[in-house]
């Protein structure tokens, strides 16, 4: 394959083939070729410490040998054979995932994506409590299909108002912004919880409220622990279910916890869990989790051609092997803590910052137009620029304005790595 070559020329035909609306980052566009550890190096030979990994999917390393060489033992067996016919390694890789789960005789199903399992958890959830009702959070996001894109509370990334599903949306998952920001964490969670009972007055049977424990394009965005234990005990009256969308906070990146929502596990696990992105580190695995008589509701026949392949679960299989093998989780967090707290210093600095959160290896700067409290999207979109520039790739996102930086790096991250990219992410902030 040719990696060299002339950007602009690549960046001409990506527009004349592929749509519009397909997002690309930077004024140049850059492509990546090639990757090791925690670097990635673009056709011209630059390198680059990633601190994005490919939007939190790079988990472990790049190019990491362990899954290099299961990806390559497994394409030298057999590649696919769709879910007709026994699989080991699926068989191996759901079973590790049902018990790391924390849900109780759990089953597995797996797809292709975050949007996918996403998507097979509304199926789950509706065809159990026979309604199409959804209870999913403001700033939320959980895919680009037409049933995951309706209960998306982030008009960014809401191109139609249609939908399979009557949603509706609930307080709570930006703790310092909003109605309730200046409440303190107990009574925040009192006021979120009193407008979900009065929420739940006004409709009909609920199917489940979908939520992630940290919200990935909402700008790492979370609420105060224990948040959705409080909700679970009111959706429990109700009979609805409460799906977790672990997708981006799956896996030990949060440090603290292996998925998100054992930091609001006071009533018990979730009735629906779904995850992707870093389980593959690269290899397209999402999947759902769920326990035996939610995931066996349906009543028609199913398969997945693609889901489960023999060649991504044996990356998958490899991959979670080095990530507990190696307690990548407390890398996370201690990593993490060290990172987080070098931004926050940096932060109190830079007059455009307002606010540095987050947990483990999942931090969001949010800026803001110098001396107000108005979100400043051309001020992330300068910084992403200046990163770059400086040899970091990192990522953007927050609510409507798409104010904040996204950090996220793989979670083998070193001390060093990290201070190497504080200190570049200090210079772009300050070049603003």
């Amino acid at each position: 394959m040719n990696t060299t070559g002339n950007g602009h020329d690549l960046h001409a035909r990506h527009r004349a083939v592929l749509p519009d609306w397909l997002a690309l980052y930077y004024a140049e566009p850059i492509e990546i070729t090639h990757g090791e550890g925690r670097y990635v190096w673009d056709a011209s030979g630059k390198r680059y410490l990633d601190f994005f990994g490919g939007i939190l999917t790079t988990m472990t390393a790049h190019a990491l040998p362990e899954v290099t060489k299961a990806v390559t033992e497994q394409a030298g067996r057999i590649l696919h054979s769709s879910t007709l016919y026994l699989n080991r390694p699926m068989v191996e890789l759901a079973e590790r995932v049902a018990h790391l789960s924390g849900i109780p005789d759990a089953r597995v199903f797996f797809t292709t994506s975050g949007t996918e399992a996403n998507d097979t958890a509304l199926l789950l959830a509706t065809a159990y409590r026979r309604t199409n009702q959804i209870l999913a959070m403001r700033n939320s996001y959980h895919g680009r299909s037409f049933s995951t894109v309706s209960i998306t509370g982030n008009r960014a990334w809401t191109p139609t108002t249609l939908s399979p599903l009557q949603t509706l949306y609930v307080h709570g998952a930006v703790r310092s912004r909003g109605p309730y920001a200046h409440l303190t964490d107990a009574r925040f969670i009192e006021a979120c919880v009193a407008d979900l009972e009065d929420l739940l007055g006004h409709t009909g049977d609920v199917a489940a409220l979908i939520a992630e424990p940290i919200q990935g394009v909402g700008g790492f965005t979370s609420p105060p622990d224990g948040l959705y234990a409080a909700f679970r005990e009111v959706l429990a009256r109700h009979g609805a279910l409460w799906i977790t969308d672990e997708v981006q906070t799956g896996w030990g990146r949060t440090g603290e916890h292996f998925w998100g929502w054992q930091a609001h596990a006071a009533s018990g696990p979730p009735d629906i869990l779904t995850f992707a992105k870093g389980i593959g580190n690269g290899m397209s695995i999402g999947g759902v989790v769920a326990r035996a008589e939610v995931m066996n509701c349906l009543s028609a026949n199913s398969i997945s051609t693609f889901g489960g392949s023999p060649i991504t679960m044996a990356a998958g299989l490899a991959n979670l092997s080095y990530l507990l093998e190696h307690d990548l989780q407390g890398n996370a967090r201690r990593v993490g803590g060290l990172l987080i707290e070098r931004l926050r210093a940096i932060g109190a600095g830079v007059a455009c910052v307002r606010e540095v959160r987050g947990r483990g290896l999942m931090i969001g700067i949010e800026l803001v137009k110098p001396g107000t409290d108005e979100p400043h999207p051309e001020a992330a979109a300068a910084v992403l620029e200046a990163a770059r520039e400086g040899g970091l790739l990192i990522g953007k996102g927050g609510g409507h304005h798409t104010t904040a930086l996204r950090v996220a790096p793989p979670l083998s991250l070193t001390v060093a790595e990290a201070e190497e990219g504080a200190a570049r992410l200090e210079q772009a902030l300050r070049s603003v």
